[in-house]
């Protein structure tokens, strides 16, 4: 089955959304992120997408308080995303509780930099963020455009050992209105000995099936959570039957 993992955005070390990565179209939902990671916990998710929307803007992490307490309350897997552009960075973020980085923009400006993460910190710990729009990656919180593809990107990488990637389509982010389901597939059959996870657009619990059906390996859900599209008991049963 589909490795669900739900996403924490975070702004002001409290729980928001974007729609389509727009800062002016900001939802918060909940003061604390770590009390959202407990329950995710509680009814046996495995693994955490949190988003530092702070770092991203500022090229820095700016909310490494926040998965310390994550960290400390849970044993989650965690994975973390937004200004990581520097090796201290990812160090950073790795000592203060999370099992991976995902790194981005880091990718498209200095390429020379990534590479040399995944081979000093490990593909395990180092996940290429690729957020596309229009075919192109955005890079710095999707404030910018580059002139690479997701597909471009992934070449670059894979004879670093590149194993996770995160794709995102900012189109559907936030939308509801499901996945762009071939672009996935697609990148899943092309890229078979990497980790594909789809992000953008999960609306239902059927748009996670027809992911399942397509070969997709993980997904990561936030709003259809947050707008009661995907009831946390829902998540509960998909997981008692596998």
């Amino acid at each position: 089955m589909i490795e669900i993992i739900p996403a924490i955005d975070i702004i002001g070390g409290e729980c928001v959304r974007l729609t389509q990565g727009d800062y002016g179209r900001k939802t918060s939902y909940f003061k604390d992120p770590a009390e959202v990671a407990v329950r995710y916990e509680a009814i046996g998710l495995r693994r955490i997408h949190l988003v530092d929307l702070d770092g991203a803007k500022a090229s820095s992490p700016m909310n490494l308080k926040v998965l310390e307490r994550v960290a400390t309350r849970t044993k989650l897997d965690i994975q973390w995303g937004g200004g990581i552009k520097s090796a201290d960075s990812l160090r950073a973020v790795l000592d203060s509780g999370a099992n991976r980085v995902i790194c981005g923009s880091v990718a498209v400006t200095d390429p020379e930099f990534f590479a040399q993460w995944l081979k000093d910190f490990g593909p395990e710990h180092v996940i290429l963020g690729a957020d596309v729009r229009d075919g192109k990656v955005a890079t710095h919180g999707w404030l910018r455009e580059s002139e690479r593809s997701v597909d471009e990107l992934i070449d670059c990488f894979a004879p670093f050992g590149l194993s996770q990637v995160i794709c995102t389509d900012i189109s559907k982010d936030g939308m509801l209105q499901g996945p762009a389901f071939e672009m996935y597939e697609r990148l899943q059959t092309k890229y078979s000995v990497i980790n594909i996870t789809v992000s953008g657009g999960v609306g239902s619990m059927d748009d996670i099936l027809a992911l399942n059906a397509r070969g997709l390996r993980s997904v990561i859900v936030g709003k259809a959570i947050y707008e009661g599209r995907i009831t946390l008991k829902e998540l509960e049963t998909c997981l008692q039957n596998g």
